[in-house]
């Protein structure tokens, strides 16, 4: 939550230029407090629709995003930074993740239970209004994680997007209305995450709240929600491990580890930062991610060749700097020059294993690389870290990437790949990395309350 933060309007800065694109007001209590009991009709309303009309909604408003794509993406380049790729697929991402939800509205049904002297049946039931609270990181995708289910299970929703990217987050939200959801159904209050985050949290008329953000200010929404008993879902921090054992192909896993922690500037929870490999194959490692490192494409999102573009803010740009001091050695990509939160990717080879660098999450395009032993040991320093959201194992004996997967305490873990979202699959972390699962197929459910009614048969 920015402490530096106008409480009436905000500016919002093209990261890879430093200009202002756009001027957005800042919702303030009161605004939040009219939206909740705008929101709480609307649900009533929304609720009431059969199942099969509140899916076709679902899908029409899919379809309107499928329609604006390219515009979404764009925006999102502008806003974000993102690589016009990435965006095109995070607009992608939005449009599927409201079709799957659609798929799922018919589908939300109850148990029939055997007790005696009866039928005892149980109720999915929506639990009314949703606060989502969206990073800045996937805008748009992130955004629709908690948005689509919430509302397929018969929510309204309320969506506080970052101070920094308010602008698709705003644009979705008229799509929705254009493609005949309800109005003040799905709304979107951009503002301080100090003054419109926490009125949201604290307000009695929102069933749960959905977070995506730092660990430090998941606790803080985490201990605000137990004052009220609210629920809540929480996708916090990251420091995932990429995992390279000697039996590896270790060209396949030196070629794929650059974009593993350099996708999205490194601004991803999932980035593979803390890149173990085992001694035997270490040096032929760093031999082959030398080249793939220094020849990363980075420059203007909008181009169609650049593979990384800026950082989201001069903040983030100071916090990253701090974590790499000059003296540290390593490998070294390179990044433009002049306007723009630019860094250039980073991978260091000298860091102690419990050094910051290689421990906390640094949010930027920086890894470490360190050696170890044997399983055990890549097991150990795997775990060695607060986080447990996700990480990778490169292994081609079967039965040890199934042991270093149950041993590895993380919530989304991947064979010889870096694949860590799908949108048919649940997502979410282990220890200060998040708390509950999104995505997948029982995504509806976490948005419900289980009522249990049971009917007398006895004369």
């Amino acid at each position: 939550m920015s402490d530096a933060y106008d409480l009436t309007e905000h500016q919002v800065l093209n990261p890879a230029t430093e200009e202002v694109i756009a001027t957005v007001p800042a919702a303030t209590a009161a605004d939040v407090d009219a939206a909740v009991a705008r929101a709480a009709r609307a649900q009533t309303t929304w609720a009431a629709l059969a199942p099969a009309d509140r899916a076709r909604l679902l899908r029409r408003f899919a379809v309107a995003v499928d329609e604006h794509l390219e515009e979404l993406a764009r925006l999102e380049v502008r806003e974000a930074g993102h690589t016009v790729g990435n965006a095109r697929w995070e607009a992608g991402n939005v449009r599927d993740l409201l079709d799957y939800a659609a798929g799922g509205v018919e589908r939300l049904t109850g148990r029939q239970i055997p007790v005696a002297g009866g039928l005892d049946i149980t109720i999915l039931e929506p639990l009314g209004v949703v606060g989502v609270i969206a990073p800045w990181n996937f805008p748009m995708p992130i955004a629709a994680w908690g948005t689509a289910p919430a509302l397929a299970a018969g929510n309204a929703v309320i969506l506080k997007p970052a101070e920094t990217t308010p602008l698709t987050a705003l644009r979705l939200a008229e799509l929705a209305l254009a493609a005949g959801l309800p109005e003040h159904l799905f709304q979107v209050l951009p503002g301080a995450g100090a003054v419109a985050g926490d009125a949201l949290v604290e307000h009695p008329g929102v069933a749960k709240i959905v977070f995506t953000g730092s660990t430090r200010v998941g606790k803080q929404i985490m201990a605000k929600c137990a004052q009220r008993v609210k629920r809540v879902t929480l996708e916090l921090g990251g420091k995932s491990a990429n995992i390279v054992f000697a039996d590896a192909d270790v060209e396949a896993a030196a070629a794929a580890a650059p974009m593993s922690f350099l996708d999205n500037s490194g601004q991803d929870c999932c980035a593979r930062t803390r890149i173990l490999v085992q001694r035997p194959v270490y040096d032929r490692f760093l031999e082959l991610l030398a080249p793939g490192i220094e020849s990363v494409v980075v420059g203007d999102p909008a181009d169609e060749k650049t593979q990384m573009g800026p950082l989201i803010s001069r903040p983030q740009l100071e916090r990253v700097r701090a974590y790499v001091p000059g003296d540290l050695p390593g490998i070294r990509g390179t990044a433009p020059e002049g306007p723009g939160f630019w860094f250039a990717p980073t991978v260091v080879t000298g860091a102690a294993p419990d050094a910051p660098v290689a421990v906390e999450e640094v949010f930027g395009p920086v890894a470490v690389v360190l050696p170890f032993d044997d399983e055990a040991d890549a097991v150990r320093l795997a775990n060695a870290t607060e986080y447990g959201l996700s990480g990778s194992i490169w292994t081609r004996d079967v039965g040890r990437a199934l042991r270093v997967s149950g041993a590895v305490a993380a919530g989304n873990l991947s064979v010889n790949s870096h694949s860590s979202v799908r949108y048919w699959t649940p997502f979410g972390g282990y220890k200060q990395s998040g708390l509950g699962r999104e995505l997948g197929p029982d995504a509806l459910a976490a948005f419900t309350e289980t009522k249990n009614v049971f009917i007398s048969t006895e004369a």
